[in-house]
């Protein structure tokens, strides 16, 4: 087979420079391409003799390569390894000379040029369907054109005069060399995904500004991460920017649309314009093609037209509208943005949906517990979890499939990531796992073929866990991951020995705003109402997967909600949404009104999910690994334990607030939790999480009381509270301090004298102290007390010393005793003071408690040391708190957070004066029950510590 556009001379300088820029190896400067572009030539292409033009693809061309076996996913459509790699989702180069139509393009797979696996071989598609088509599979145009490269000069449209295009692959090599730095790699090729090659939120928001400073390119950050391929923002700008203006110019026809406008330019993924058309791309649908294939894939044809759009359906910034057109947002009837799907990703989930049909047919498994297992997704949260507990409760061997270049490279990460979730990455671990470096989005999972066929014949189930969890990226961006690799998982099951695929779904399969119930076998959402990305990939994936048990392959589906951190541990994932929603709630102290959370202990989710895999009896069923849903009693209250007394507001009032805050006061780790709150399509599927119903496991609940596994528990507040300390040590949530309001206060006075140490204490001296808790999560974790207040002491200083530090130890050292038994401490003060000449002092004071009948005096006598700072103790002496003050003060005196409510001040002054009491009355049994002990000695010799009472 001929070198794909091995005869476009006309077009070899420009062929050159994708290909080096896609090579990294230099090229010409961004302002030498948009010279290019500005000066991209006019190009009229002479019609074929038969009257159907070659270089579209279409036709009956009696030399198109009829393809009539069973393609499987993933197939090679052409083992040519000298072919042109290109890149899928590309635009055809019509200006290229006609070559063999229904000749398949090479396809180089996402991540092409900055991926780890870039020498891989590439992977062709879009071989001819059927004989005499000339149409490539699954909406390739099968052209066999170099797609990659060259301008996209106007084809001529009956008698009218062809008009100029601009360079829009060249105007893709420049948006593509400009996300280059902002990618791992340095370099991007124009088909290549931005977020696939390694890009993160704040480089796509960076790419944006560099766009708009260096091009002068205006577009939209939602643009950007609904499709972050150099190509398609190319053609997006393009549309947008004035191509009907050009094309009305040049006096080309414009064929009306439903609702009277022109008609929309094309779908950028993977068409080309039909002979007689406008040469800039037109709607896929119109000439019977479907949305750009997967890598691998050659998907059925599409119907040969698709229904017009409804008249008063708004239109949306895509390429399918044409520029000079009315732009608006998409709405309901109620004018709420962004409430609908966009249509080219509507197009496209039906494309991928039909790849499903093209796995091969399979038998059912043998019903045994695994042996070996295929895991993706082992790095991740989730995954790393169920890794450890798939070892532990099961005989089996894990292939863990982990994306580095190597196996090194990948046993490493491995081990790493199940370090930062304080998993153990021990020698055992390391015998019973097998690592293989490879990439879910890639065709046959990146290995080679004979590490996929002894894979296909090795093990005897596997497990998918791998996406790609961003909630502002769109279904273009994320497809790769979330639906391709989750139907190449599939194909790998259903090749050699049956296997059971046990997918881990999302509960945002139901991310409709207002659906009714989230059970099991109910219905799923409406996916033309998911508008986020990763709700329409989740949902393409179950339900293609659905698709393939018709095909014999026993799916199971297993769907988590928020997965939150360990009961045990703490470990929290935290890029996870609720993890950042929670963080919000402790940060800023405020919660918008919800119905229910639903969201698991990782640990329970992790275990249930283990129990499905090892249990035959249990596959091919859904599952909704959610545990028991909070409702917004149960958070509220949960953070109050925890000090966090929080305030409850509207979801918009709720939103604006936290806006407000996060940008008055950046958090670096809540960064993306920022852009989630500012994006339209972000901010409907936390509404449908916030206010969706909450979802029900009766078959999940059956199965773990069959298998006896611990039942689901709500995320209570112990579980909480751990994960509130992990949060806050990463810098997520902040926990209550002393610059909070406090809690809960009340005054202490005490009075007596002090002398210089080893004398006698003649000198009156006083303190005037508030003591405080942030928090009765305070009082639990540490048993400390913040104070405030003054020394007055004339032996110090004749005025008073102020408190700057100070803190109380209720029992410190858990009241080990000092001085050979003989003393039990009950309270510890350390205070920092500052004097009215700005010198600094430091008072360290203690009461303790003895086998003596003073017990009353005991616990409010406090002997202190008083000195310099950094100098040894000056002053010693005795301050007593006065009897006729204690009760007074510390008990009636009680203060409590003006915010809570009369029942939770009642119940927070009860809780202190229990706790208190509890702890004081241990440490005043301690030398009691000491002093018995020896009281009951019958030992003939006592030990030189000791001495009779």
């Amino acid at each position: 087979m001929r070198e794909v556009n091995e005869d476009a001379a006309a077009h070899a300088g420009q062929r050159a420079t994708g290909e080096a820029i896609e090579r990294g190896d230099g090229g010409p400067s961004v302002e030498a391409l948009l010279a290019r572009i500005r000066q991209a030539p006019t190009a009229t292409p002479t019609p074929t003799a038969t009257g159907t033009d070659r270089k579209s693809g279409v036709g009956t061309d009696a030399g198109a390569r009829a393809d009539t076996s069973t393609p499987r996913v993933g197939e090679d459509a052409d083992a040519d390894a000298g072919k042109t790699a290109v890149p899928s989702g590309a635009v055809v180069d019509v200006g290229a000379p006609a070559v063999s139509s229904g000749a398949g393009a090479d396809v180089a797979p996402p991540g092409a040029g900055t991926d780890l696996y870039a020498n891989a071989p590439t992977v062709p598609f879009g071989a001819g369907a059927g004989a005499g088509t000339g149409v490539g599979g699954g909406g390739d145009t099968g052209t066999g054109t170099d797609r990659g490269a060259g301008a996209l000069p106007a084809l001529a449209v009956s008698a009218a005069p062809a008009a100029p295009a601009p360079d829009a692959d060249g105007l893709a090599a420049v948006v593509a060399a400009a996300a280059g730095p902002f990618v791992p790699g340095g370099q991007l090729s124009p088909d290549t995904d931005f977020f696939d090659a390694g890009g993160t939120s704040v480089g796509a928001v960076e790419l944006v500004a560099a766009l708009e400073d260096e091009l002068g390119m205006e577009i939209d950050l939602d643009e950007v991460f609904a499709d972050a391929r150099p190509r398609s923002l190319a053609l997006r700008w393009l549309v947008t920017a004035g191509a009907t203006a050009a094309l009305s110019a040049a006096g080309a026809p414009a064929t009306p649309t439903a609702a009277g406008t022109p008609a929309p330019a094309a779908d950028t993924i993977g068409t080309a314009p039909a002979p007689g058309t406008f040469p800039f791309p037109v709607p896929a649908a119109a000439h019977g093609f479907s949305p750009a294939p997967a890598p691998g894939f050659r998907p059925a044809l599409a119907p040969a037209s698709s229904p017009a759009p409804a008249t008063d359906t708004p239109s949306i910034p895509s390429p399918r509208i044409p520029s000079g057109a009315t732009v608006t947002a998409r709405t309901t009837g109620a004018g709420t943005p962004y409430a609908t799907a966009r249509p080219e990703d509507l197009d496209q989930i039906l494309a991928d949906l039909s790849l499903a049909d093209r796995l091969p047919w399979t038998g059912s498994p043998e019903p045994l517990p695994p042996r070996r297992i295929l895991l993706t997704g082992a790095t991740g949260f989730l995954g790393s979890h169920l890794l450890l507990d798939l070892l532990r409760h099961s005989d089996a061997h894990v292939h863990c499939l982990v994306r580095a270049a190597d196996e090194e490279a990948a046993t490493a990460r491995l081990g790493e990531a199940l370090k930062s979730h304080r998993l153990p990455w021990s020698s055992e671990i390391r015998r019973r796992v097998t690592v293989l470096p490879g990439d879910i989005r890639r065709p046959h999972l990146g290995l080679s073929d004979d590490v996929w066929n002894k894979l296909a014949h090795e093990v005897d189930s596997v497990v998918g866990v791998a996406a790609a969890v961003d909630f502002l990226r769109g279904y273009q961006s994320l497809r790769q991951s979330n639906v391709i690799g989750a139907l190449t998982l599939a194909e790998l099951a259903a090749t050699g020995p049956p296997k059971p695929l046990h997918h881990i779904s999302s509960i945002a399969v139901f991310n409709e705003v207002g659906i009714a119930s989230m059970g099991e076998d109910d219905p799923l959402a409406h996916v033309d109402r998911l508008v986020a990305g990763y709700d329409q990939t989740k949902w393409a994936a179950e339900v293609a997967l659905r698709r393939a048990r018709d095909h014999g392959l026993i799916v199971t589906a297993m769907r988590p909600g928020g997965i939150g951190g360990h009961t045990r541990t703490g470990a929290h994932n935290p890029q996870d949404l609720s993890s950042g929603l929670i963080s919000a709630f402790g940060r800023f102290r405020t919660v918008p009104a919800f119905h229910c959370l639903n969201a698991a202990p990782v640990d329970w989710v992790s275990r249930v999910a283990a129990g499905v895999i090892c249990e035959p009896d249990a596959w091919g069923f859904d599952y909704n690994l959610t545990g028991v849903p909070n409702t917004l009693d149960d958070v509220v209250r949960d953070m109050a334990y925890g000090g966090m007394h929080v305030r409850v507001q509207d979801w918009d009032e709720w939103r604006t607030d936290a806006l407000a805050r996060l940008e008055a006061d950046p958090v670096p780790e809540l960064g993306f939790l920022t852009r989630v709150l500012r994006s339209p399509t972000a901010l409907k599927l936390c509404e449908a999480t916030l206010k969706g119903p909450a979802a029900t496991g009766e078959r999940t609940a059956a199965l773990v009381e069959a298998l006896g596994l611990r039942p689901a528990a709500r995320y209570d507040a112990q579980a909480q509270l751990r994960t509130f300390e992990r949060l806050a040590r990463d810098g997520l949530a902040r926990l209550p301090d002393k610059g909070d309001q406090p809690y809960l206060w009340f005054s202490e006075t005490t009075e007596g004298d002090v002398g210089p140490v080893g004398g006698g204490a003649d000198t009156p001296c006083s303190m005037a102290l508030t003591l405080s808790i942030a928090s009765m999560y305070q009082l639990v974790k540490e048993r400390r007390v913040d104070v405030g207040g003054e020394l007055v002491c004339a032996a110090a200083h004749p005025a008073p010393l102020l408190v700057e530090h100070g803190d109380v130890w209720i029992r410190p050292e858990e009241g080990i005793p000092q001085r050979h038994g003989m003393r039990h401490q009950l309270l510890r003060y350390r205070l920092t003071l500052r004097d009215a000449d700005g010198g600094r002092w430091w008072l360290e004071g203690h009461k303790y408690a003895r086998a003596r009948r003073d017990v009353w005096r005991q616990t409010r006598a406090l002997n202190v040391e008083i000195g310099r700072e950094g100098e040894p103790a000056s002053f010693a002496g005795e301050l007593v708190v006065p009897a006729d003050s204690y009760v007074r003060d510390q008990i009636d005196g009680i203060k409590v957070d003006p915010r809570l409510t009369g029942r939770e001040k009642r119940v927070a002054k009860l809780t202190w004066l229990a706790w208190f009491g509890a702890e004081m009355g241990r440490g005043l049994l301690g030398p009691f029950t000491r002093a018995a002990a020896d009281l009951l000695d019958l030992r003939r010799t006592r030990t030189p510590s000791e001495r009779p009472r």
